[in-house]
């Protein structure tokens, strides 16, 4: 049985933000943006091989499967990204 996979609406805000978190801050490319962060298609410009941190499910697999649901750790990510789109007034 596969996972259902995250309803990401490829917005690239969790991208332009990777210096709010300790575990992304690797990928910053200086301006708190993913190096990886393509502005003009908001993709990633190596998603198949994009690091463990940026997979969601497998992040949800390994480190918080033990705490919530899969449907809690959607709703939990969907709030983040809620709280970045009224940030950048995408609501």
């Amino acid at each position: 049985m596969s996972m259902p996979i995250f309803p990401c609406q490829q917005c690239g805000l969790c991208c332009q933000h990777v210096h709010l978190v300790a575990e992304t801050q690797f990928l910053n490319r200086g301006d708190g943006t993913c190096r990886h962060y393509d502005a003009a298609s908001k993709l990633c410009s190596i998603y198949a091989e994009r690091p463990d941190i940026c997979r969601v499910g497998l992040q949800y697999t390994v480190r918080y499967a033990r705490l919530y649901t899969w449907d809690e750790y959607v709703v939990l990510n969907l709030q983040v990204c809620a709280s970045l789109q009224k940030q950048a007034r995408m609501e």
